[in-house]
């Protein structure tokens, strides 16, 4: 699925000049789910943007799905975004007095899909990311933060991408809810053959993933399985 090539970023130029990445290469295949982990200042976070056509590389190719997508235009990225990728973020990105349906089915109203297939495609979304229907009609703000966060996951669902890129999904949530949510990362990896790529720099939430890409200065330091992932996803 995803092919990178001696990707490099660099940022300013003369004094200012800043590399962000130095030259990195990976590949990911169809259905896996890999931690991409690394500090404040790694690089992850540059990755993370050019691996959701969030930005371009200086240097080298980006292949998603078989598309070089290193070189496309703004208008470009911002279709490939659309059909390819689900984003799920730290900050949860929910409209707070809008009910749980609502919020998912946003993209669909921004795609032109009709509203009944909209109604179809959010509650098949909603259920594989642990909601119940019990919770469809609440607004987002009278959700724990678990609740939202997977109503997140929904959403990043609905258009049937290929990719989901998680930022530090757990940033805000406690311990408990953290590992709910990372379970239904699993589950749709696992249950739904989706392919996940979660951005984190906690080694704690890495070893939910199959594989570590563990990014240092601008570097991939390594690339192995995980040895002590936590199997068990948890469903309620």
């Amino acid at each position: 699925m995803i092919e990178i090539n001696n990707i490099t970023k660099t940022y300013g130029s003369g004094d200012a000049k800043f590399q962000a990445l130095k030259g990195v290469t990976f590949t990911i295949n169809d259905g896996e789910f890999v931690a991409i982990m690394g500090p404040s200042g790694s690089g992850k976070s540059t990755l993370m943007h050019i691996l959701g056509c969030l930005d371009t590389p200086t240097t080298g190719t980006y292949f998603l799905d078989s598309k070089d997508v290193s070189t496309q235009t703004d208008e470009e990225l911002a279709e490939i975004r659309r059909l390819h990728i689900g984003f799920v973020f730290q900050s949860f990105n929910l409209l707070p007095r809008t009910t749980v349906m609502r919020n998912v089915m946003l993209p669909l109203v921004y795609a032109g899909v009709d509203e009944e297939e909209r109604e179809n495609r959010s509650k098949k979304a909603l259920l594989a990311s642990g909601m119940t229907e019990s919770h469809f009609a609440h607004m987002s703000n009278q959700l724990s933060g678990g609740q939202i966060q997977r109503v997140a996951i929904a959403r990043a669902l609905v258009n049937d991408p290929s990719l989901i890129l998680a930022d530090e999904p757990t940033g805000n949530l406690d311990t408990k809810t953290g590992e709910i949510v990372l379970g239904t990362f699993q589950k749709l990896n696992k249950e739904h053959g989706r392919t996940v790529i979660l951005i984190t720099h906690e080694h704690e939430v890495a070893e939910y993933a199959e594989r570590i890409i563990t990014i240092r200065d601008g570097l991939v330091v390594s690339d192995s399985k995980s040895h002590s992932r936590k199997h068990s996803y948890v469903n309620n």
